[in-house]
C-alpha cells in the first residue's frame, strides 16, 4: 500500500490519500484530542502531540500541524499511522456502531430561514454540492451550509480550509462571486 500526499493552500495542512475510501458518506472533522476519541485513527494522529486538526473526507485525510511543527518530522509519523490503520482494516470509529458519535448535521443553522426563500436556498445548496464542495475537497477540506437570510449566505469551512490563510479570499472572491452570478438574490457570503 502506498499513501500519497498533497499540499493544500493551508501551509499547516497536508492531504493524505490512501488510495481507498475513508468515509463512506459525508465528512468528519476532529478539532481536538477529546473529539478524536470517537475515532482510533484520529486519536492516533492526535497522539503524536503535534497536530491541531484531523479531517476525514471521502478518499482523503487532512492533517493540520501545530504551530512550529515541521512537516519533515510529522509526515512520516502520520503516514505510518495511516498505513497501520488501512493495512489492518481497523474500524474508522470506536464501538460497534456510530450511535454514540455526534456528527454535525446540515440542519445546524446559524440563522432562521424564511420559508419563502426555499427556492433560493435550494439553488445555493445545489451550487455548493456540484461546484464548490468538489473544489474545496480537492484542497483537503469541506464546506457546510449554515443558513441564508436577507441576501447573506452563511458557510463554514472545515478541514485544511478552516485555518487556511486564503480562506477569506476563497469565501469572498471565489464562492461569493459564484453564488452572486447564479443566484442574484445573494449579496454576501459570511463565514459561520
Amino acid at each position: 500500500m502506498f499513501i500519497e500526499t498533497e499540499t493544500t493552500p493551508n501551509p499547516a495542512s497536508l492531504k493524505f490519500l490512501p488510495g481507498r475510501q475513508v468515509m463512506p458518506s459525508g465528512t468528519r472533522e476532529f478539532a481536538s484530542p477529546e473529539a478524536a476519541e470517537a475515532s482510533p485513527l484520529a486519536q492516533a494522529i492526535f497522539d503524536t502531540g503535534e497536530v491541531t486538526n484531523v479531517f476525514f473526507g471521502a478518499d482523503f485525510v487532512s492533517v493540520t500541524a501545530a504551530p512550529g511543527v515541521e512537516w519533515s518530522s510529522l509526515k512520516p509519523q502520520v503516514v505510518s499511522i495511516l498505513l497501520d490503520h488501512f493495512i489492518s482494516e481497523a474500524p474508522l470509529f470506536a464501538g460497534a456502531d456510530a450511535s454514540g458519535i455526534s456528527v454535525p448535521g446540515e440542519s445546524e443553522m446559524l440563522v432562521e430561514e424564511d420559508p419563502e426563500d426555499a427556492d433560493i436556498v435550494a439553488q445555493i445548496n445545489d451550487l455548493l454540492e456540484t461546484r464548490v464542495r468538489p473544489a474545496v475537497a480537492g484542497d483537503g477540506g469541506d464546506i457546510q451550509y449554515r443558513g441564508y437570510r436577507d441576501g447573506v449566505v452563511y458557510l463554514q469551512l472545515q478541514g485544511a480550509c478552516s485555518g487556511c490563510p486564503s480562506s477569506t479570499a476563497t469565501l469572498k472572491h471565489g464562492i461569493e462571486g459564484l453564488l452572486k452570478h447564479y443566484v442574484p438574490e445573494v449579496v454576501e457570503v459570511r463565514a459561520a
